[in-house]
């Protein structure tokens, strides 16, 4: 997701504390997300994160020398903890300014210190390792992967305990900062603020902050040969976006409605939750966008007008940066809480596409619909996934059939109280880490009336309910072949695979 001090004040929202009357005792290997069992880590709340990473050479893959210090707060006491970590080496840990023991055991980092940690005691671990960009083997490259001139990062869904030590888990945001060290020549971003940078002794030093709690998953931090792009202010938010100067004067056109999305979203979502915003054109060869916190990744070739139409690449800048509303500022608790992330950034893209592109959107709604129970039976309910696996938990139903749930939704409260309650939803949980039966019940607050059983109904049944006002819309059996209509939008999606994951 993804600082300026590191004893910070304020709560973040963590995993929920423990209770243990007996004395210290590990903290949980995992959050308990039944997608994802062992991602994350319980004992404690990850407050602040302070990266720094050294780039020795200007070669795209390369070991790069790290340290990260988390600031954080026992929920419990703790006799040891773990960080999530995979994909590279620990040299030394200290807890508090003194050395701890420490073991790598699969994907943990577990953590021993010297003396135990008492309940609400905040303390601050010290981890030195080494990590580094993996070359793509594929389309889909998540971590962190090099690009032609560098590296950038991908941490969505689990990927982010690849690039630093950390508690990779939404529900655990915390707020970031960034130091990043490279060779005179290279440019290095990263999410959030740049606070300053200087340059001496043929290396080049960034300080960058993220002052909104981010989700691991969320942060971006890139590397090369870039070309930052001062867009001024819109809507009070600093704009910057950043290309690989391999693309920067292709990439311009779009880049540049940046600030005319901005306007367009917030006039929807309400205030923008953060001082900066972006898109990263980087390059490299992958298939997807990722709306990594205030910096949201795409690759070049979106921006190549022989490959994909401008229309459709204007609609996958607006999606990711919906996202900055809906999934990072406003995180899913538990990953079988996707579609408050994707159901919503698919209703902007969508929106956006019928009022500039001429996209007929009730025709798309009921495409959708009609394939409802194929993707239950395939992919699980809407809030209720059935796999972790990238392209089943990725799937249609958590995109397009959330976008389902929320039109069906608005058919029953009305257009003006759902644009409230999207607002509502933006703003009352901006910063926190919410499930679906926070949004079910804001939905009934804001409506005056408790759509528990018609919103439990369409997020958790395995079957498609009825559509509300439209007694004539019918789901076809699972097997069946899709209509026309909808055969058209997947053959666009799979010829271009743009569409996120």
């Amino acid at each position: 997701m993804f600082l300026l001090a590191f004893i910070l004040a304020g709560l973040v929202a963590g995993p929920a504390a423990a209770t243990h009357r007996d004395g210290p005792s590990p903290g949980a290997p995992g959050v308990g997300d039944r997608l994802f069992p062992t991602l994350g880590n319980g004992g404690y709340d990850a407050r602040h994160y302070h990266l720094e990473l050294t780039y020795p050479t200007a070669d795209p893959l390369q070991t790069v020398d790290g340290e990260v210090t988390m600031f954080a707060r026992a929920t419990q006491s703790l006799s040891r903890f773990n960080l999530d970590f995979a994909d590279g080496t620990v040299s030394e840990v200290e807890v508090d300014g003194r050395d701890a023991r420490f073991a790598l055991e699969g994907e943990e980092l577990v953590i021993t210190p010297r003396k135990p940690i008492r309940d609400h005691r905040r303390f601050a671990v010290e981890v030195d390792f080494t990590a580094g960009p993996d070359e793509p083997v594929d389309e889909f490259p998540f971590g962190w992967f090099t690009t032609a001139d560098g590296s950038v990062t991908a941490g969505q869904p689990d990927q982010g305990h690849t690039i630093y030590p950390v508690n990779d888990h939404p529900v655990d945001k915390a707020t970031y900062s960034f130091l990043l060290d490279v060779p005179e020549g290279v440019t290095a971003v990263a999410s959030g603020e740049q606070k300053w940078s200087r340059t001496r002794g043929g290396r080049t030093r960034s300080f960058h902050v993220m002052d909104e709690p981010m989700a691991s998953e969320l942060t971006q931090v890139a590397v090369g040969d870039l070309r930052v792009i001062d867009r001024g202010r819109a809507q009070g938010v600093d704009l910057r976006d950043v290309a690989a100067e391999s693309c920067a004067d292709q990439a311009e056109p779009l880049l540049a409605r940046t600030p005319s999305q901005m306007d367009w979203m917030v006039d929807r979502a309400g205030r923008f939750p953060f001082d900066t915003y972006g898109v990263l054109a980087a390059d490299q060869f992958f298939l997807y966008a990722l709306e990594t916190q205030t910096l949201s990744l795409h690759p070049c070739l979106l921006f190549d007008p022989e490959l994909i139409p401008p229309e459709l690449a204007q609609v996958i800048m607006v999606h990711e940066l919906a996202h900055q509303w809906y999934g990072d500022s406003v995180a899913p608790e538990s990953w079988s809480d996707l579609w408050l992330n994707e159901g919503h950034a698919t209703w902007y893209e969508r929106t956006y596409e019928a009022e500039f592109f001429g996209l007929d959107f009730e025709e798309y709604i009921r495409a959708q619909y009609e394939q409802g129970d194929q993707w239950r039976a395939d992919f699980g309910p809407v809030a209720m996934p059935a796999s972790n696996e990238l392209f089943e938990l990725f799937s249609p139903n958590v995109y397009d059939g959330g976008a389902v749930v929320l039109y069906a939704l608005r058919q029953v409260i009305g257009d003006r109280t759902f644009r409230r309650l999207e607002r509502e939803w933006a703003q009352r949980y901006e910063g926190e880490s919410v499930g679906t039966e926070d949004f079910i019940r804001l939905a009934s607050r804001v409506a005056h009336r408790d759509l528990g059983p018609f919103l439990r109904d369409w997020l958790y049944g395995t079957e498609t309910p009825p559509m509300p006002g439209h007694p004539d819309w019918e789901v076809l059996p699972p097997g069946e072949p899709a209509p026309e209509s909808q055969q058209r939008s997947e053959a666009r999606e799979m010829e271009l695979r743009l569409r996120k994951h």
